[in-house]
């Protein structure tokens, strides 16, 4: 599980790198400012998500708690949710796409309410 939320992690942050600069650069001309932002906070919770599942990857390392193990999987899946949701639409700009994005939420939050667990429960 380790090696897996390691990899996740970096193949996430590596494509929050890639399309940051593919909206800065490539989008800014397509996209309206409303869509161009949407896209960069979707950008943005990647990075700032693929960073903490580098830490819960970090951790694991150490221990392999249930609740590190769901941390991990609630960064996954709130980056797919979340940031993807917000990725697909801006460029398809079918709105209801949005309706995912709030999925994506509960998963970060789970992930975030997990680690605090393991934390609250470290002795």
């Amino acid at each position: 599980m380790q090696r897996w939320a390691l990899l996740v992690a970096a193949v996430a942050g590596f494509l929050a790198v890639g399309l940051g600069a593919f909206a800065a650069h490539g989008l800014r001309n397509v996209l309206s400012a409303e869509y161009l932002t949407v896209f960069q906070t979707g950008v943005h919770y990647q990075m700032v998500h693929a960073l903490a599942l580098l830490a819960v990857a970090m951790l694991l390392a150490k221990n392999p708690a249930r609740s590190l193990r769901i941390a991990a999987w609630g960064f996954t899946l709130g980056i797919l949710l979340f940031s993807g949701s917000l990725y697909a639409l801006t460029l398809s700009g079918v709105r209801s796409l949005g309706m995912i994005t709030p999925f994506g939420g509960v998963a970060f939050l789970i992930g975030w309410a997990s680690l605090a667990w393991f934390a609250w429960r470290s002795r």
